[in-house]
């Protein structure tokens, strides 16, 4: 009878084992990232559960999800920023009307918020 080794490399996933007792348990670390992964990257890995589980699992197994997630989070965020300030100064939701008609200026920037909004999960988290 062979004597099994104690750590082995599978080549094919990247993962490295370790014998205990009669099993190849894989080798498994915290990921060191400590950013929240917010909204959009909480959004994003509810879809890679969803839709692509295998991506999800290699992510996981790599120890790269959250630091994937977290990632994505902020480049939403960022994003969603942009496309607001742009629409903003495109639909004149400025200071001044702020200052002069307050409900105006709220609707407005809700409107913004949800369109952009729209578009940051459509082009980031839902593809």
């Amino acid at each position: 009878m062979s004597e099994l080794k104690k750590n082995i490399y599978d080549e094919k996933n990247g993962l490295h084992y370790t014998l205990i007792e009669d099993y190849y348990i894989p080798d498994l670390k915290l990921p060191k990232e400590h950013r929240p992964i917010g909204k959009y990257g909480r959004m994003h890995r509810e879809y890679l559960r969803e839709v692509h589980p295998a991506r999800l699992n290699t992510l996981t197994l790599t120890g790269e999800l959250w630091t994937y997630l977290a990632d994505l989070n902020e480049q939403a965020q960022n994003r969603l920023d942009t496309i607001m300030e742009q629409m903003k100064a495109t639909e004149g939701a400025t200071e001044e009307l702020k200052r002069t008609c307050q409900m105006e200026w709220v609707q407005r920037c809700n409107s913004i918020h949800n369109r952009a909004e729209e578009i940051v999960l459509h082009e980031m988290i839902y593809s």
